[in-house]
């Protein structure tokens, strides 16, 4: 049986046609049920979730829905949050919609990541309620562990944002298990996607029940004010669908990165032993001919015009570029 090389620089939405007819079969369990919203399959979704994560889950409309709420349940409103400047601005917007004030910091130029040091200086500088650590282009913080720590030392609420990072692990640690609690995006584009919608991953028991009233206008009691993030079980069911895809689909991903990439690109972003990444995006340091463009073309700082001087972030956002690597498995022609 003849096979068709897949072209791994061609964009693709990570989703494998071997999953279509399950994909169809758990539609009709929705449609059979008649219950759309808070249902079976939301349940089965956050499942998954959570025994690949290693904490509860809460799915939700929406990544900004789980950060939102766990910055609200931080109590960062009137108070400062830390946040990189080399990042979406969907986390300083987060920051503010849940009442807080962003404050940046530089980032590292091995990870892209917020800087263990810049964070500590910021501490002792700004006294933040929270800090937000962005996992950029699909691996973990390499100071995450430090970070954290720190965190703790002085009581300041960590969130990891971790909308790039699906099917990362750092020696069998999974992202959104460093600080008190992650975040993932489920947007079009993402390693793992359901088009829209995000999953907070906590090991606080009494945040994932403040994040499950809050996804739906605070109820049963109204103690939360919470808004509507819920995710529909239509979107829940690609959720499982990808769930268990994933581990292949990062597989396959480092994969052809190793055999196609990495002799191409000796000037990529290394890895720590013990570390892999989901290959969100394949990250290199030396200029190329085709690139699928930066992670972030410009940082939040400049895009705000806060006027702080991160010399690092604003290295990174001329500095490196990415490889088209998308998820496109064999497919029989016929």
């Amino acid at each position: 049986m003849s096979t068709i090389t897949p072209d791994i620089h061609r964009f693709a939405i990570g989703f494998d046609e071997r999953d279509r007819s399950r994909f169809h079969a758990l539609i009709d369990e929705v449609l059979d049920s008649g219950q759309w919203s808070h249902g079976e399959m939301n349940r089965r979704f956050e499942e998954a979730w959570s025994a690949w994560n290693g904490a509860p889950a809460v799915a939700l409309g929406s990544w900004a829905g789980g950060a939102i709420a766990a910055l609200e349940y931080a109590g960062v409103r009137g108070h400062k949050v830390l946040c990189p400047s080399n990042t979406f601005m969907a986390t300083p917007l987060a920051i503010m919609a849940a009442g807080g004030t962003p404050v940046f910091v530089d980032c590292n130029r091995d990870d892209l990541c917020a800087s263990l040091a810049e964070i500590e200086c910021a501490i002792d500088r700004h006294s933040p309620r929270a800090c937000v650590l962005v996992h950029i282009g699909g691996h973990i913080a390499f100071e995450s562990e430090a970070i954290a720590a720190a965190c703790r030392a002085h009581g300041v609420f960590l969130l990891e944002d971790c909308a790039h990072a699906h099917g990362a692990d750092w020696n069998g640690r999974k992202p959104g298990t460093y600080g008190d609690a992650g975040v993932y995006s489920f947007y079009a584009t993402k390693t793992v996607s359901t088009g829209e919608g995000g999953i907070l991953v906590s090991k606080d028991d009494e945040l994932i029940a403040y994040a499950r009233a809050f996804r739906d206008y605070g109820k049963p009691d109204y103690d939360v004010p919470g808004v509507n993030f819920r995710m529909s079980e239509f979107t829940a069911a690609m959720g499982l669908v990808q769930t268990e895809r994933m581990p292949e689909i990062v597989a396959w991903k480092n994969a052809a990165a190793r055999e196609q990439l990495d002799e191409l690109h000796p000037g990529r972003l290394q890895l720590p032993d013990g570390m892999t990444s989901g290959l969100y995006k394949y990250v290199v340091f030396d200029p190329i001919e085709k690139s699928s463009g930066k992670v972030y073309d410009q940082p939040c700082h400049r895009i705000m015009g806060t006027g702080d001087e991160l010399p690092n972030t604003d290295w990174v956002a001329t500095g490196h570029w990415c490889v088209p690597l998308y998820y496109r498995p064999e497919v029989d022609p016929a």
